[in-house]
């Protein structure tokens, strides 16, 4: 008899099906990318309602090409257009509709892994946002979508064990938080375009949160900072990046005496330190450029991480024949 070994280093994280690994990794992705999205489209919701002097149009583009990165066409685009773009177009990853789409159908494949309580709130989440009317989208629906997150991550977070198949749920989840937080600060950060820093600080539910931390002083900088750099602030830029370092490292620590052979590490080890180790207000100066590398470093990683641990056409390999 003989026992079948996953590709990899011989490092234990091959416990966990690749398949599986992977169904998870996305999972946590993509209810994250609900949340988040919901945020980016609350914002864009809230600075309208404010009426600071920009067009809707203006908006509306630089919510869908400069934050999104999607194409905004050559018609008018307005509200509606973000709301059909980004909250109910369920073929498309970027939508809430699409990610709640995509985190039910790897639930589905991961089955066997997921516990039923965490199978029935993504479920649930789906079969309910289909009841929504695809009409412009309201507070109270995106608030809705926020709430879903939180109690489906909560549920991952209190009925799984917290072994390899967690880890990889976390480490989708944490990748895809700084990705999203850092889009939130690049609207605030964009000159006579992005809506008011306190605005992005309702957004990412971190309000309470700063003026306790800064006694009820609002400004734009202190806003700004808390979000990047706070290192005890879950939603922060650092704090994510940080998270999705020690779920690489708890995967598959390094024994190596020299380097780090994860190239995902390395890419976020890289940009985390860019930000941790500079001078605030070195940050500050360039934010919008420091944000899209955050972003290029994300997308690299979670690049990095398919490569390793999610190989399409795998090569079985056969090792240790026993009786």
């Amino acid at each position: 008899m003989r026992r079948h070994q996953a590709p990899g280093d011989g490092t234990g994280w091959c416990s966990v099906l690749s398949r599986i690994a992977e169904s998870l990794f996305w999972i946590g992705r993509y209810v994250e990318r609900a949340d988040g999205t919901a945020r980016i489209v609350d914002a864009a919701r809230l600075q309208m309602l404010e009426q600071t002097g920009q067009s809707e149009e203006t908006t509306a583009r630089v919510i869908l090409q400069v934050i999104m990165g999607l194409d905004p066409g050559d018609g008018r685009v307005d509200y509606a257009t973000v709301c059909q773009r980004l909250v109910f177009d369920a073929e498309h990853a970027s939508a809430i509709a699409g990610a709640w789409r995509g985190a039910r159908e790897n639930a589905r494949r991961a089955r066997e892994t997921v516990s039923t309580e965490l199978w029935e709130a993504i479920n649930t989440a789906w079969n309910r946002w289909g009841g929504f009317e695809p009409d412009q989208v309201t507070a109270a629906q995106l608030a809705w979508v926020r709430e879903r997150a939180a109690l489906v991550s909560g549920i991952a977070d209190s009925t799984m064990s917290h072994d390899q198949a967690w880890l990889f749920m976390a480490l989708g989840r944490s990748l895809e938080r700084a990705d999203m937080t850092a889009r939130l600060v690049a609207t605030g950060a964009l000159p006579n375009a992005g809506p008011p820093w306190s605005t992005v600080l309702q957004s990412c539910g971190a309000q309470q949160a700063y003026l306790r931390t800064n006694r009820g002083l609002i400004r734009d900088d202190r806003v700004a900072s808390f979000l990047v750099l706070d290192r005890q602030f879950p939603r922060s830029v650092l704090f994510s990046l940080s998270a999705a370092e020690r779920r690489l490292e708890a995967i598959d620590p390094a024994t190596q005496r020299l380097g780090i052979p994860d190239e995902a590490r390395r890419r976020l080890g890289r940009i985390r330190t860019s930000l941790e180790y500079r001078p605030v207000q070195d940050v500050m100066a360039d934010l919008p450029a420091q944000m899209r590398r955050v972003q290029a470093a994300v997308t690299g990683a979670s690049d990095a991480v398919a490569r390793r641990y999610f190989p399409s056409g795998q090569v079985t390999t056969w090792v240790e024949e026993y009786a």
